[in-house]
């Protein structure tokens, strides 16, 4: 589409046979006072993910003083992929397509890069918006391998991170994450099989399954996101870049005895 072209923009939608209330259309955004909302859901949960929906709305009412209500707590909480931890009855079925496969490192001594990976998606909050990033992490090393950021929580991105991770580092032998629909989707779960890779996923409510890229997640947001709150995803992206280069190359893990990842990662022996 070209608005300032030769032709008026109803004649390009018809040759394109696309309605002019999609080209026009600009989806919604949250407000402001949303946005300031979710920022504090986004601590508060990075912090205590335990909390649920009325468990979040009384902290939020209590800090803010505010009169917020579950509803809208509920909403934003979907929006942002926010899920308490906590045991539940198992009330759900995979939907079609969808495999649920069984958590294979539970007292599996990891002694080697490309033994295990993991990966996840977690919410960013920016001064305008937000996007969702997700990251390819080798457990061992603690490497992060790849990474990509959207603003859907479509599958898309977690394949794309996938693939720079298989293109750059190889194969592992195990890969875990979590339920969500982007891994147990046939696009994700695909592109393990066809390269042998044994697919494995968190228990319902385990958090500590994949405790690594929890911790991850906690380390991006209270030494990079929360300090520069990122103006849009034109700065969010290379700050990201330039904060997994330092992760992985400049700092230091205590867990790996002093080691960064990538010197943990290049230590094959």
């Amino acid at each position: 589409m070209d608005p300032g072209g030769r032709f008026p923009v109803a004649r390009q939608c018809a040759l394109l046979g696309l309605p002019r209330s999609s080209y026009y259309y600009r989806p919604a955004t949250e407000s402001p006072e949303s946005l300031g909302l979710m920022r504090m859901m986004d601590e508060e949960h990075t912090d205590h993910p335990f909390l649920g929906v009325r468990g979040m709305t009384l902290f939020l009412n209590r800090t803010d003083g505010g009169v917020w209500n579950t509803k809208r707590v509920r909403r934003l909480m979907r929006l942002m992929g926010l899920e308490a931890i906590y045991p539940k009855p198992h009330l759900s079925q995979p939907g079609a397509g969808h495999t649920i496969h069984p958590y294979l490192l539970r007292d599996v001594e990891i002694v080697r890069p490309n033994q295990a990976w993991c990966s996840d998606i977690t919410y960013i909050p920016m001064r305008s918006g937000f996007m969702y990033l997700v990251a390819v992490m080798d457990w061992y090393s603690r490497r992060v391998l790849a990474w990509e950021l959207s603003n859907t929580l479509e599958a898309g991105f977690c394949t794309d991170a996938l693939d720079a991770a298989f293109a750059a580092f190889g194969t592992p032998e195990i890969f875990n994450t979590d339920q969500g629909s982007q891994f147990t989707g046939a696009a994700f779960q695909g592109r393990l099989a066809g390269r042998g890779v044994r697919p494995s996923m968190d228990g319902r409510r385990r958090a500590l399954d994949n405790v690594f890229i929890e911790r991850l997640w906690r380390s991006v947001k209270y030494e990079d996101v929360y300090l520069r709150c990122y103006e849009s995803g034109a700065t969010l992206w290379p700050g990201l870049k330039t904060y997994f280069g330092y992760y992985n190359h400049r700092r230091p893990h205590q867990g790996l005895g002093g080691r960064t990842p990538n010197e943990a990662y290049d230590d094959r022996t």
